[in-house]
Parts: structure tokens; C-alpha cells; sequence
């Protein structure tokens, strides 16, 4: 028989053994614990159906359809599991309900040893969300758009400290222009519990450094918790030159398509302004690309620059490094000096 296991010991024996996730592919689509295998017991089609009968007709023959449905599938659930080379393997379904059990039953006939979620993933999902309010030593990089914020996270992560790239989890750079070259954006449940999968591998006693972002990147959302703790956290200003920053942003953006740039453009059209805009994106039509750079840059150099100082009084006064060429190397060094002198190590 199954063991039924908490959330806790499930993702610790995750480490080394197989998830397997019985939910049906729409439900697996839309978020599922990170690394997990899906092998639904119904198709969205069949669990809509199985789900209307068990409302209308009852339990017996909601059951009873469900067989039909699963009995010309279990050998292929048996054989996909076998392949995984496992003597032991790990099973949920939405709530820990019928849908992992009967999984579990047939799995433990042809000889594996199954650990089965208690509460399934909707009690996964609560201790994804208890976990955002747990407090981290995050120390925020600051700076103006094309400053190479992204690139010094990065770089703190190879120099062999702790890191939390936001924007690489949620397929987005952060701005207008954010989703060009990026991966589909996942769903922000999706994004929630890939972040609690990078937290998980932290140690909590040390220092992790944190891109500053809004509470949205692109169209998921922070978690509350987690971002509350971001804007109560320290900030050094990364201070790059103008030029810099928008060479660094030829670099990164130019290659983009005209129709690409030109959408990007027009999403911050009543930001930018209509003149503004007009002008950026007949630049960009006109192959004058670095023109279109430099009127949106503009913009949001006012608008980051305005934010900051409202949340700290005057950006002048936050603690700065320089970084004065595209070569992070000197001021990873500054940024941990800063680090250490501001006693958050």
C-alpha cells in the first residue's frame, strides 16, 4: 500500500526520485511542481466528463466510467513508469484523491514502492505560498534600463554567490520589450512555484541578490509576501553611463525584427506620448534604430528615475557602483565591498 507522505518529505525524497503527475494535461499545463512527469489518468475531455456524471448521476457510476476510460491505458501507465529504472517513485493528483490512489495501486502491482502526496498539489500549493512570507537577506541591484543588471546577477552567480534571476524564470526582460527573443511567459502559478523551487536551494543565512523589478514582470505577478520583502530590502544603485547603457541596448534589442520593435514601441505609446512615440517608431521604420533607443530610453530614465525617488527619498542618496564598460569583472567586486560595508552579509 501507498505511504502518504507531506508536502515537506515529498519534495526532500524529490531530490533523488521521480514525480509523477496523474492530473489531467490542462491541469499539468497550467502549473505543476517543477521537475514533475505527466502521466494523466484522463484526458480534459474524459475528467470533464467523469466530473459532470459524478454531479448528476453520483459516485458509483462516475467511478465506474472512469474505469472504462483508464482500464485500455494501465499498461501503458505501467510501462511508462518502468522505464524511469526506479524501484521507488513519487504520486499526486489536484487533491490526493482517487485519481493518485488508483495510480498508486497500479504502479505497487508490478513492484514499485510509492510514496503518494497527502493533500495532492492543492496542499503543495499552500506550502508554496507559506513559504513566500519566510524572511531572505535580499539585497536589491538597482539602475536605469540598459544599466547590465541582468548581466551582473549573473555574474555574482559565477563569482559563487546566491542569486534569484526573476526575469529568467518568468521568460521576461521586465519592460515593453521585455518578450522579444523570451520563451512563452509561464502562468503566474507556474512562476510561483518555480521561484519556491530556486528559494529551496538557498541558504537562508547568506546574502541573495535580487534584480529590483515591479510587482508584475511581464504578465505574471510577485507574490505578495515575497515582494514586500524586496521593497523593504536594501538597493544599491548600479550607475552606468548613458552611453553604455545604450550600447548595451543595440546590442541586446537591435536584432529584433521592425514589426517586433515597432509593437513595443506602441505599448507604452500614452507613456511615451503620441509625438514621442511617433517619432520612435517612424526611427524605427526608418532603420534608424539607435534614434528609437535614445527617445525610449529617455522615457524610461524619467520614469525609474521618479520612482526611486519616491521610494527613498532621493536617489542620490542610495549606496551607487559604477559600472563603465560592458565588462562586469571590477564591479562585481565593488557590489560585495558595498554589501559588506552596509552589514547586510
Amino acid at each position: 500500500m501507498a505511504k502518504v507522505i507531506s508536502s515537506e518529505e515529498f519534495l526532500e525524497r524529490a531530490k533523488s526520485l521521480p514525480i509523477i503527475d496523474v492530473r489531467s494535461p490542462g491541469e499539468y499545463e497550467h502549473a505543476h511542481i517543477p521537475g514533475a512527469l505527466s502521466l494523466p489518468l484522463f484526458s480534459d475531455a474524459e475528467r470533464a466528463d467523469v466530473g459532470t456524471i459524478y454531479k448528476k448521476q453520483g459516485k458509483i457510476l462516475s467511478v465506474q466510467k472512469g474505469l472504462d476510460y483508464v482500464g485500455p491505458k494501465m499498461r501503458g501507465f505501467t510501462k511508462f513508469a518502468l522505464k524511469l529504472n526506479t524501484p521507488e517513485i513519487l504520486v499526486h493528483c489536484w487533491r490526493g484523491g482517487m485519481r493518485s490512489s488508483s495510480m498508486s495501486w497500479l504502479l505497487e502491482t508490478v513492484g514499485l514502492k510509492v510514496f503518494m502526496l497527502e493533500g495532492g498539489y492543492k496542499s503543495y500549493r499552500h506550502h508554496v505560498l507559506d513559504s513566500f512570507s519566510k524572511p531572505l537577506k535580499i539585497v536589491l541591484l538597482g539602475g536605469y534600463t540598459g544599466s547590465g543588471k541582468t548581466e551582473l546577477l549573473q555574474a555574482l552567480r559565477d563569482a559563487g554567490e546566491q542569486i534569484l534571476d526573476l526575469e529568467g524564470l518568468a521568460n521576461h526582460k521586465g519592460s515593453a520589450f521585455g518578450a522579444l527573443g523570451q520563451k512563452d511567459q509561464p502562468s503566474t502559478e507556474q512562476f510561483e512555484n518555480l521561484l519556491f523551487d530556486e528559494i529551496c536551494k538557498l541558504d537562508t543565512s547568506r546574502v541573495v541578490w535580487v534584480e529590483d523589478e515591479s510587482r508584475n514582470v511581464g504578465k505574471v505577478f510577485l507574490p505578495q509576501p515575497f515582494w514586500e520583502q524586496m521593497r523593504s530590502s536594501p538597493l544599491i544603485r548600479i550607475d552606468t553611463p548613458y552611453e553604455i547603457r545604450l550600447e548595451r541596448l543595440m546590442r541586446d534589442y537591435a536584432c529584433f525584427d521592425t514589426e517586433g520593435l515597432a509593437a513595443s514601441i506602441k505599448k507604452i505609446e500614452k507613456r511615451l506620448g503620441f509625438d514621442k512615440c511617433k517619432f520612435a517608431l517612424e526611427a524605427c521604420m526608418n532603420d534608424n534604430r539607435e534614434l528609437a533607443a535614445r527617445i525610449c530610453l529617455d522615457y524610461y530614465d524619467a520614469a525609474y528615475g521618479n520612482q526611486l525617488d519616491t521610494r527613498f527619498e532621493s536617489r542620490e542618496k542610495l549606496p551607487s557602483v559604477p559600472m563603465n564598460s560592458l565588462d562586469s569583472t571590477e564591479t562585481i567586486k565593488e557590489l560585495v565591498a558595498v554589501a559588506e560595508k552596509l552589514e547586510i552579509r
